[in-house]
């Protein structure tokens, strides 16, 4: 695993500023590279075996639900991965931030989702 702070801090990111944390990994075969930008309330994640934002989603968490609401932004709307992932990473560790999440893996599989999920606690 390779990683670059981009020179923001949680510190940082909780006064109103903005962190940032790139780093990459592998998932089976394929290089995947993940860029996470940390606001006050709220946290962009994007995931990417090329640099391409080819679907969006985003996760809330609700009053009325423990489970987070995910809906997609942008992409083919019968694509569910985003929004899927970002649901589950709402549940996993970041319930209490909206996350806008853009996972750009070409095929993946519910694996492939869980990894990333690991990868991304383990970082955070």
């Amino acid at each position: 695993m390779e990683a670059a702070d981009g020179g923001g801090s949680a510190a940082a990111a909780a006064a109103g500023g903005i962190a940032l944390h790139d780093f990459s990994g592998r998932l089976g075969e394929q290089q995947v590279h993940f860029h996470a930008m940390r606001l006050r309330d709220s946290l962009f994640l994007w995931v990417g075996a090329a640099p391409a934002l080819a679907s969006l989603a985003v996760a809330m968490c609700s009053p009325r639900d423990s489970v987070p609401v995910a809906a997609s932004l942008l992409g083919d709307p019968s694509d569910t991965a985003s929004a899927c992932l970002a649901q589950r990473l709402g549940i996993c560790h970041y319930s209490s931030l909206e996350l806008v999440l853009g996972f750009n893996v070409f095929n993946p599989g519910s694996s492939t989702s869980w990894s990333v999920c690991g990868h991304c606690i383990n970082k955070g």
